[in-house]
């Protein structure tokens, strides 16, 4: 059902099912891949070098950072927000503001629905070209473990310098029958002292006397 009233329009985009959103988020084509793939559009993937085309940050060309459908927005790579705390942000632009310079073929389903159609010649190149791209993503893995296994390697000597050393407990000297015997001596004196001491008497406190104040007839007795 379409119907004329931007209300309604607006109701059916916010509460469309994800397989919907998914194909609104597209971006059309730059010329050279219109007439490799012989298609006009195409839904923006992780991965994909698009070039703004309307904005602010108009002719700003780098790769699809994130690709949000819910709100059907895209989010690139350069493309910040300074807020009021001084903090950056990621800025996110509509997907109908960009046009797509180089699709990303890593994904078998992608590269099978672009074959459609085409000379057994374009298949191999495109084929050739997701090669190119998978071997350069396994690099930019490699490289970012490396990166963190040389973090890693760097934190651990600061956290270990900061620990405390442990302090060697020297074990005790055994003592000799001759302060055994004086120990147990004193403490026997301390008994009998104790028990010579006469018993300390309970203090009981007096209560002061009630005070009857005297009625007025008495006083004039």
């Amino acid at each position: 059902m379409k119907s004329i009233k931007p209300g309604k329009q607006r109701k059916r985009l916010y509460n469309a099912p994800l397989h919907k959103k998914r194909k609104w988020v597209a971006a059309h084509l730059a010329e050279n891949l219109l007439l490799k793939y012989d298609y006009r559009s195409a839904s923006v993937v992780k991965g994909d070098t698009v070039k703004v085309m309307r904005g602010s940050f108009k002719g700003h060309e780098d790769k699809v950072a994130r690709v949000n459908i819910r709100k059907q927005v895209v989010e690139i790579e350069g493309i910040t927000i300074v807020k009021a705390d001084g903090t950056k942000i990621a800025k996110s632009l509509h997907a109908s503001n960009l046009l797509i310079t180089k699709l990303n073929l890593t994904d078998k389903w992608r590269r099978k629905k672009l074959e459609k159609g085409l000379s057994e010649v374009t298949k191999k190149e495109i084929e050739k070209e997701a090669e190119e791209q998978i071997k350069e993503l396994e690099e930019e893995k490699k490289m970012a473990e490396e990166i963190a296994e040389a973090e890693e390697v760097e934190e651990i000597p600061e956290e270990t310098s900061k620990i405390p050393e442990k302090k060697e407990k020297k074990p005790k000297e055994k003592e000799g029958p001759k302060e055994e015997k004086k120990k147990k001596q004193e403490t026997k004196k301390k008994t009998v002292e104790k028990k010579d001491m006469p018993p300390k008497k309970k203090t009981v406190k007096k209560t002061p006397a009630k005070t009857t104040k005297k009625k007025e007839g008495d006083k004039n007795e």
